[in-house]
C-alpha cells in the first residue's frame, strides 16, 4: 500500500498543473471507477494517462477501485492465442500489479474488447476463444472481493463491500440472455442485496447513447426501458457503464446513470454540447446514509476537476432521453421538452 501511495504523490506534484488537485472530500465509501483502459488493437502498453491514473488512484485511499470493461484490445480475428495472452500480461503489468501492491480491490466487467458475447444470427459466437482468454486469465486472480455469488465469474458476479451491494452483469454485447437476466433478479431480491445499504450495477454497454459515433443500435443495451424498470424495482441506485467513450454524469427516472469516458485511446464527443474529447477518471463519494453520491470527475491531460454545469442539460439518443443528474424533466424549458418528443415520441421522454 505505501508505495503504491508514495509514488502516486510523486508523480502528483510532477505532473504539469497537479499542484492544483482537486480532492474531494471523503465520505462513507470511496469508489474509482476507470473504462476503456486499451489503446490499439494487441497492445500489451498503455497510453500515458492510463499510467499516471494508476498511480494517482492510491492517493485518493479509495475502498474499491471499479472497471466498467475494455481492460485489452483483442476482438480481431487476427490476433493469435499468444497475442491475447500477452495484452493480458500487459494489463497484470501495467493495471493490476500495482492495484495489487496498493491492497485495493478491483471490481470489473468485461467489455466487447476483451470478452464479446456477442451473437451471430447463425447462433454462432465469433469470440470463443476471447472468452476462454478472459476466464483463464482471471481465475488465476485474487481481485480482493468479498464475493456473494461468483458463480459466473468473471463474466457475471456479485459482491459486497462495506455495506454496498454490487451486481456485474455481461453487458458485452447489446443482449443480456434471459438466463442471466433471472440470475440478476434472483440476485437484486435476495437478502444480501435487499439489507445492503446501497446498490450498484456494472456493465460495459450503457442503457442509453450518449456519445457521437455510439447513438446507434448495438452501441447499447436492447430494451433499455424494461431493464431500467428492473433496476429500479429493485432499487439499484446507479449503474456504471463504459464503451461510449464520453463522460456523461445523467439519470432517468430513479437510476443514476455514470456513464464514463475512456481512460484510454478513442475518447468521444458527446451527442450535443461542446465538442470536447476527454480522457477521464472519476471518484465517487458514498453517503450511505443519506442514499447520495457525490462525483469528482478529472480530464487526465489536464488534472483539473470537470464542472458538471458545463455538460449538456439534457442528451437524445435512439434509445431514449438522459438528463444530467442534477437536471429534472420538469425543469426542461418548454423548447427543450419538444426537441426529445419530436425525435422519440412523447412516451419515451419525460421524468
Amino acid at each position: 500500500m505505501k508505495w503504491g501511495w508514495w509514488f502516486g504523490w510523486v508523480l502528483l506534484w510532477l505532473t504539469p498543473g497537479a499542484g492544483a488537485l482537486d480532492l474531494p472530500p471523503r465520505q462513507d465509501v470511496r469508489v474509482v471507477v476507470i473504462s476503456d483502459l486499451n489503446s490499439q488493437y494487441g497492445a500489451t502498453d498503455y497510453e500515458s494517462q492510463v499510467k499516471r491514473a494508476i498511480a494517482l488512484i492510491p492517493t485518493w485511499q479509495p475502498d474499491l477501485v471499479l472497471c466498467s470493461g475494455d481492460m485489452i484490445a483483442g476482438q480481431d480475428s487476427s490476433l493469435s492465442t499468444q497475442q491475447i495472452r500477452a495484452m493480458w500480461a500487459g494489463f497484470d503489468r501495467h493495471i493490476a500489479q500495482p492495484l495489487r501492491q496498493a491492497g485495493l480491490p478491483f471490481g470489473f466487467t468485461l467489455g466487447n474488447h476483451d470478452s464479446s458475447s456477442y451473437q451471430t444470427r447463425t447462433g454462432s459466437y465469433p469470440y470463443q476463444r476471447d472468452r476462454a482468454e478472459a476466464i483463464r486469465y482471471w481465475q488465476g486472480q485474487d481481485p480482493k472481493l468479498n464475493f456473494v455469488d461468483r458463480t459466473g465469474f468473471p463474466f457475471y458476479y456479485t459482491f459486497q463491500q462495506q455495506g454496498v451491494f454490487y451486481l456485474v452483469w455481461d453487458a458485452s454485447s447489446a443482449q443480456i440472455p434471459s438466463t442471466q437476466l433471472t440470475w440478476a433478479k434472483r440476485s437484486l431480491a435476495s437478502p444480501t442485496a435487499k439489507t445492503a445499504k446501497m446498490r450498484v450495477v456494472i456493465g460495459h454497454l450503457p442503457l442509453y447513447a450518449v456519445a457521437k459515433g455510439r447513438d446507434k443500435p448495438g452501441e447499447v443495451l436492447a430494451d433499455a426501458e424494461q431493464l431500467r424498470g428492473l433496476l429500479e424495482q429493485y432499487r439499484v441506485h446507479t449503474y456504471i457503464s463504459g464503451h461510449q467513450h464520453s463522460y456523461y454524469p445523467g439519470h432517468r427516472g430513479q437510476l443514476q446513470l455514470l456513464q464514463t469516458s475512456a481512460l484510454g485511446s478513442g475518447p468521444r464527443p458527446l451527442i450535443s454540447g461542446p465538442p470536447q474529447r476527454r480522457n477521464t477518471l472519476t471518484v465517487v463519494d458514498l453517503d450511505l446514509k443519506k442514499s447520495t453520491t457525490t462525483y469528482t470527475t478529472y480530464d487526465l491531460k489536464t488534472m483539473t476537476v470537470i464542472d458538471p454545469t458545463t455538460l449538456p442539460r439534457f442528451l437524445v439518443g435512439p434509445r431514449g432521453l438522459v438528463l444530467r443528474r442534477d437536471v429534472r424533466w420538469e425543469q426542461l424549458t418548454r423548447q427543450e421538452q419538444a426537441t426529445c418528443v419530436n425525435q422519440l415520441g412523447a412516451g419515451r421522454c419525460g421524468p
